[in-house]
């Protein structure tokens, strides 16, 4: 078994839980003292963060959204000036008020070492060669895992995602032995490798890290033979730090949170009532180590459950379930985060309103594909073909500009679907 720093993941319960405790406190008094939001907050149930002397009372505190972050864009949630951040990213520049999110420069060495964590944990050493196929951009996702392996020692291709017939060869005559990228893009590339006739038992790959949208277990085993290698899971949001916030171990029994730089609960998204261990329910993180971008009680919208169970790897960390499912009408898709919103403003912008509408998503050989059912109307031309034709075309080329990817636009007649339902999704994650 390996581990980047084996003091820190293998630490005892009991320190852990002081440290967490420090840490929370230490957050509180700088987000009460440097972002306004954190202020008015505590001031309307009259709390003041010297009052916080326990672990059990951090459910009293208000739970942030994502609201609240795009409604203080771009640096009012800051804890710091910005003269002091040395990175800004941003959640989705798909969002008419993204969410700026920014980095000291602790933040981003403490960022440095938990991705060597979630590396070291599956094997990871300075005599790999990673290929990282995540598109690098204005998200955060790819930088993360850049600087853990450079962090470890490792040498790094940063050859961003797209072009997969070329990373078949660069990983081929690079000769990577880590591959990270979405579970999407393994599977492309898998495709590439049957097209090029490129024997995996040719390739000195020994193991990836697949994430940023969910994948089960079927995905799991078909990337792990073709490729010849152990695949393991990795979780991360763009507002926190992006990938380094939970990572599976070898034992693939759930994905270790970084204890010591962030709070775990697991609330009702209908009550918020805090849930104890074990039930399923919205995973809820509070930064305890961030300084420019501290997050307390953070809605993530994902569903998951923590197991506290000791783990055959030896971490003491908590771990929490693979995530599959949401527990609002966000899907993710291909690695892209899109909601109902997001749609109908393009269509909006299009029509002139908002038509009913319903977002579909299904999976068709091993490729998640969205389609863009709409209610069609007198306004839409319907009896007129030429004109339909050209609307559905106006339709899919400005949706698919917008994800970045090819999406499906159908025009339906009244009653087809239920309009109360704005998203479908068709996928199992066995």
């Amino acid at each position: 078994m390996t581990y980047y720093n084996e003091q820190i993941e293998c630490m005892d319960k009991e320190i852990l839980s002081q440290v967490q405790l420090e840490g929370l406190q230490a957050t509180l008094n700088r987000a009460y003292k440097n972002v306004r939001h954190y202020r008015k907050l505590f001031r309307e149930i009259d709390f003041m963060p010297e009052d916080l002397t326990s672990m059990d009372m951090l459910p009293r505190l208000p739970l942030l959204t994502r609201r609240d972050l795009s409604a203080n864009y771009p640096y009012d949630m800051f804890a710091v000036p910005l003269r002091e951040v040395v990175r800004l990213h941003t959640a989705s520049f798909n969002f008419e008020e993204p969410v700026v999110t920014g980095f000291t420069g602790n933040d981003m060495s403490n960022w440095a070492e938990l991705t060597a964590r979630n590396l070291a944990g599956i094997g990871v050493t300075r005599d790999d060669v990673v290929q990282i196929a995540l598109t690098f951009g204005i998200m955060s996702g790819p930088f993360g895992i850049q600087l853990g392996a450079e962090k470890i020692g490792a040498s790094v291709i940063p050859i961003s995602a797209g072009k997969l017939r070329e990373q078949v060869k660069i990983m081929r005559d690079f000769k990577t032995s880590v591959l990270v990228s979405t579970p999407t893009v393994a599977l492309g590339l898998i495709r590439s490798m049957d097209e090029l006739g490129v024997d995996p038992n040719g390739l000195t790959l020994k193991c990836g890290i697949f994430g940023a949208e969910p994948w089960g277990e079927q995905t799991r085993q078909k990337i792990e033979s073709s490729f010849y290698i152990t695949a393991t899971d990795t979780y991360g949001l763009t507002e926190i730090f992006g990938p380094g916030v939970a990572w599976e171990c070898p034992a693939k029994k759930g994905l270790h949170i970084a204890e010591d730089h962030f709070i775990a609960e697991i609330i009702d998204p209908e009550t918020c009532e805090v849930l104890p261990h074990g039930q399923e329910g919205e995973l809820v993180i509070t930064t305890i180590g961030k300084e420019a971008f501290p997050l307390i009680r953070f809605r993530t919208g994902d569903l998951t459950r923590i197991d506290n169970t000791p783990c055959e790897c030896g971490r003491t960390h908590c771990r929490i379930s693979r995530i599959f499912k949401r527990c609002d009408d966000v899907v993710v898709v291909r690695g892209t985060s899109i909601t109902p919103e997001q749609i109908g403003r393009i269509l909006t912008g299009i029509s002139g309103f908002e038509p009913r509408f319903q977002m579909v998503v299904d999976r068709q050989e091993d490729r998640d594909q969205l389609m863009v059912v709409i209610e069609a109307a007198d306004q839409y031309f319907f009896d007129e073909m030429k004109k339909q034709r050209r609307f559905v075309e106006n339709l899919h080329r400005q949706i698919s500009e917008f994800v970045g990817w090819e999406v499906n636009v159908r025009l339906v007649e009244p009653g087809t679907f239920d309009p109360n339902r704005r998203v479908v999704d068709n996928r199992t994650f066995k």
